[in-house]
């Protein structure tokens, strides 16, 4: 059974790590899936190739989603080439850590922009199609950092509770138009971005974990699919911890 036969998402950051998962299993599913990339046009290549290889339309644009009219003209190109939008997945985000003392102001101002500012821009930008169509699923890329903190990350941390707040408030204002919004706390997931970390303090991660693993991409893309699907119908503004009992 396709669980998003006929749907289309848009997912922003999918050329590599979680994003990329998540586009995968919405493809199996039955999703057309339009995704952005900052800049490797090769991977989105080889990622478009993948998808549409499922039998799904996919297409891959270069666009950053903290900049307000890239956002706009994103949403713009993908409704006029795949008619509509179902699902968004905000998962467009970066790390800049640093302690307070030394973290510039560049730093916390990137981060800020790049990890909630562009929620707030993907997100208007497809509101009007969902308020037309009465229905939509919008998918927020929060973090166990954003409920919980976490030293040297307070530009990170500020901009994860940011998208919890962003959601709840969404999830409010466009409930009553059959609009759903929530958020995933995704927790120590592994990525080409963990795999370049030194192994003793990957497995030092892992055993603090009650599930002693780290999560894999599909772990996350998986919680994305429920709540992307009609199978999540009655839940909005929640936030879904995916991280194998990190904070439990």
């Amino acid at each position: 059974m396709k669980l998003l036969e006929g749907k289309t998402a848009i997912i922003t950051g999918a050329s590599r790590g979680i994003g990329r998962g998540i586009a995968e299993v919405f493809a199996k599913h039955g999703a057309n899936v339009a995704f952005t990339y900052s800049s490797s046009a090769e991977a989105a290549k080889v990622l478009e190739d993948e998808l549409t290889a499922l039998g799904v339309q996919a297409k891959g644009y270069q666009s950053n989603a903290a900049d307000f009219n890239e956002a706009q003209k994103l949403v713009d190109d993908v409704i006029a080439t795949f008619g509509t939008i179902d699902i968004l997945i905000n998962n467009a985000g970066i790390t800049k850590d640093n302690l307070l003392m030394r973290i510039s102001e560049e730093d916390f101002d990137t981060v800020i922009n790049v990890n909630l500012k562009s929620v707030f821009n993907m997100t208007k930008a497809v509101q009007k199609t969902m308020l037309k169509n009465r229905k939509g699923s919008i998918i927020n890329m929060s973090s166990v950092v954003g409920v919980k903190g976490n030293a040297g990350q307070t530009n990170y941390a500020a901009s994860k509770a940011g998208v919890i707040g962003f959601t709840k408030s969404v999830a409010l204002e466009l409930g009553s138009r059959n609009i759903r919004c929530n958020a995933i706390a995704p927790g120590f997931i592994e990525t080409e971005m963990t795999a370049k970390l030194n192994d003793d303090v990957v497995q030092g991660w892992r055993d603090g974990i009650p599930l002693k693993r780290g999560g894999t991409t599909e772990d996350v893309a998986n919680a994305c699919l429920f709540l992307a699907s009609d199978m999540s119908a009655y839940i909005t503004g929640q936030v879904m911890n995916v991280d194998g009992g990190m904070l439990t």
